[in-house]
């Protein structure tokens, strides 16, 4: 009970911020002016570290909105940034006086140069190009000015769709080779018919854009502009437009309500694109994959809604609704192209790719359990529902049932999630204890601790981490290692996010609403830190054996995005690091050892280093012969590298007996477990951290057992 309410105090902070917000009306007839005037509140009120809008402000807001609007820069002129430039250092001012003008104005400009780009792009595409001349493209469109004529607009777009259509074209004309050589009776295509191939396919994905661009309404651009306001705050401050805040609930939760497909739109056209395993479609084996829904209907309406032709989004909010109720689909299968009515009992589906999975390992004859946790899901509805602390806590009792002799959590591309889970998970390796601080803006920290005293796992621990590790990982990472009750394996450091963001609804501020859902914003109200009072803001956490990988030298940290909070520190919690491992950096030496001598490695991180190099080569040639040539260096270069995706261990891993009853009627959970298995028995850091868990066995003390867990 005394945990859960030190876990509340930024909700009751918030709610005591919401009673002074009513003190504020917010009834400006125009939506738009009201949104503004309202999220501006909110974040001048409750953000950790709220900026001043200023002129400054005005002009970091400026560029980053551009930039969202055309950062490719070939629809604007610059006459049109000329007159933008007038609200540059004007935009602090709107949005104190609730004006919008310079919004209207971009907006309205956009689709107008949208529009005239159409008849652009498709008078270009209509004519073969010509890929013998000498000409060079630059891909740094940063660097680039605004075009000041239709004539210089025309050669932009036409540099960009020429350089599209090379790739495609080299790429047609390398499949025509390898056909020949298999099948020498092959004919090849002409050069011409590759050429007018390749621009169909560059056609054909300029008309998508366009698809999905016809149906954005003038409130999602409202709500880009909105973004480059709150993300000056920091980068992690969001605005959710309602449907976007949904979306954002689902991927917390991995749960919604509905059918239980995956859909896309295409032209006109709404297509399933993925029946998920174990939902009401899957279970009723009438709807498949590249199947056209053309209607919807209610159970309580007469006729169905066509939805050819609507916004994808309108049409998924048909198509989803409350647990049992029914709906009934006009879809056209795609295998036979008749038409045919399918009647749903929508249910709640489950997405099996957000949740923890659990797979057994042999080595010699130790026997060590992997869990990967994609991230820490929880039902913000309800906290007691499936979330990522309970799932770990059934996990660890069925590895144990299987004689487990250590433990591998896999945070590695982990983004975060629930900071209430974090707290659980820790507590299920440690006796009672701390285990994060946070701290609001003013106010002193408050500790999150794990206060049951009782162990589900006490046997050896490993983490592994990468650069995309964030957030909520890095809590529970940065606790495990302070506590020496964990070695982390992985990047040189994780991301690096240390703040806390709680989602608010925007309309609980309103007395009165006629414009109907106004959305939320997620908003940075703390920051948190180690135990041992380091932030992980910026620094991240520093693993205990650095390995490289693909990410080693990209810039994707938080320290690489715009306006970060800064690092900094504060005084360590009381506790008590881990006892059960006697020769901790004896274990650590020897896997850095291990890591310095692995040629495995040693090529991935030349291979990281190679790609660094290509990515910074933003110049390109559009000549065939000269493209062509340097391809071809690059794909000699590149064989090096082939070994990697080869690499193979001698390790199978298998699935827990639980899962191996639910396969018998769920082929696809089976086709999926065993590719995860097949990529954890060519994955190098997986290795490594079994032979660390190896290490930490030998090292145990003679007297350490495995704790008793109560069911």
């Amino acid at each position: 009970m005394k945990r859960n309410f030190k876990l509340l105090v930024v909700l009751v902070l918030m709610a005591a911020t919401a009673c002074s917000f009513t003190t504020k009306n917010f009834d400006d007839p125009n939506k738009d002016k009201l949104l503004i005037d309202l999220i501006t509140y909110v974040l001048n009120e409750g953000h950790y570290d709220a900026k001043n809008i200023d002129d400054e402000f005005s002009k970091g807001v400026y560029d980053k909105y551009l930039s969202s609007l055309d950062g490719s820069k070939r629809f604007f002129y610059q006459k049109d940034i000329e007159e933008f430039d007038k609200y540059k250092e004007k935009i602090d001012d709107q949005i104190k006086n609730k004006e919008i003008s310079f919004f209207d104005l971009t907006y309205q400009r956009l689709l107008k140069r949208s529009k005239e780009a159409q008849d652009i792009y498709k008078k270009i595409l209509a004519e073969p190009f010509d890929f013998s001349k000498d000409e060079t493209i630059r891909t740094d469109y940063s660097e680039l000015p605004y075009v000041s004529s239709k004539k210089e607009l025309k050669e932009r777009w036409k540099q960009q769709l020429k350089f599209s259509t090379l790739i495609t074209y080299h790429d047609k004309k390398e499949d025509e080779k390898k056909k020949k050589e298999e099948d020498p009776d092959y004919e090849m295509k002409s050069d011409e018919e590759l050429e007018k191939d390749a621009r169909d396919v560059t056609l054909t994905s300029l008309n998508e854009y366009y698809d999905f661009t016809d149906d954005l309404e003038r409130k999602d651009y409202f709500a880009l502009y909105i973004n480059s306001i709150v993300e000056r705050f920091d980068p992690h401050t969001f605005y959710f437009a309602p449907q976007d805040k949904d979306r954002f609930d689902i991927a917390m939760s991995g749960k919604l309500e509905g059918i239980g497909a995956r859909l896309q739109k295409k032209s006109d056209n709404i297509t399933v694109m993925e029946v998920i395993s174990g939902g009401p479609a899957w279970r009723g084996e009438e709807l498949a994959e590249g199947d056209q829904i053309l209607k919807v209907k209610q159970e309580d309406e007469e006729e169905p809604v066509s939805i050819v032709g609507m916004r994808l989004a309108d049409a998924v909010e048909l198509i989803k609704g409350p647990k049992d109720s029914k709906v009934t689909l006009t879809v056209r299968k795609k295998l036979m192209g008749n038409i045919e009515e399918i009647t749903i009992t929508r249910d709640v589906v489950e997405i099996e790719e957000t949740y923890a999975k659990t797979a057994m390992v042999d080595q010699g004859d130790q026997r060590f359990g992997v869990i990967n946790l994609p991230k820490f899901y929880f039902d913000m509805e309800d906290y007691d529902a499936r979330n990522a602390a309970s799932d770990i806590k059934k996990d660890i009792i069925r590895l144990k049932e299987q004689n487990m002799d250590g433990l591998v959590l896999d945070l590695r591309n982990n983004g975060g999630g629930s900071l209430k889970t974090v707290v659980d998970i820790a507590g299920l390796f440690i006796e009672e204890g701390p285990i994060v601080q946070v701290k609001s803006n003013g106010k002193r920290q408050e500790v999150l601790s794990d206060e049951d005293p009782s162990i589900l796992w006490d046997g050896p621990l490993v983490i592994l981490v990468n650069e995309l590790s964030a957030s909520a990982s890095e809590i529970l990472a940065g606790a495990m290692q302070d506590y020496k009750r964990a070695i982390i394996i992985g990047s040189k450091q994780t991301y690096g996010k240390g703040t806390v963001q709680n989602v608010i609804d925007l309309n609980r501020w309103l007395r009165s609403n006629e414009f109907g859902d106004v959305g939320a914003l997620k908003l940075t109200t703390q920051k948190f830190y180690r135990v041992n009072g380091g932030s992980t803001q910026l620094e991240g956490v520093k693993s205990d054996v650095v390995v490289p990988d693909r990410y080693s030298f990209v810039d994707i940290g938080e320290k690489d995005q715009d306006n970060p909070l800064p690092w900094d520190k504060i005084e360590p919690a009381n506790y008590n690091e881990w006892e059960g491992l006697t020769n901790y950096e004896g274990v650590i030496s020897s896997s850095k050892q291990r890591m310095e001598s692995n040629k495995q490695l040693q090529l991935i991180e030349d291979h990281a280093r190679w790609i660094k190099k290509q990515s910074e080569d933003d110049s390109h040639s559009l000549n065939f012969e000269e493209y062509a040539e340097t391809a071809l260096r690059n794909k000699e270069l590149a064989k090096r590298f082939d070994s990697i995706k080869n690499y193979k261990t001698n390790l199978t891993y298998r699935s827990l007996p639980y899962e191996k009853e639910l396969f018998v009627n769920d082929t696809i959970l089976e086709e999926k477990r065993d590719r995860w298995h097949s990529n954890l028995s060519k994955d190098v850091y997986m290795e490594e951290a079994l032979h660390v868990l190896s290490d930490m066995m030998n090292s145990k003390k003679e007297n350490g057992k495995l704790a008793k867990v109560e069911d």
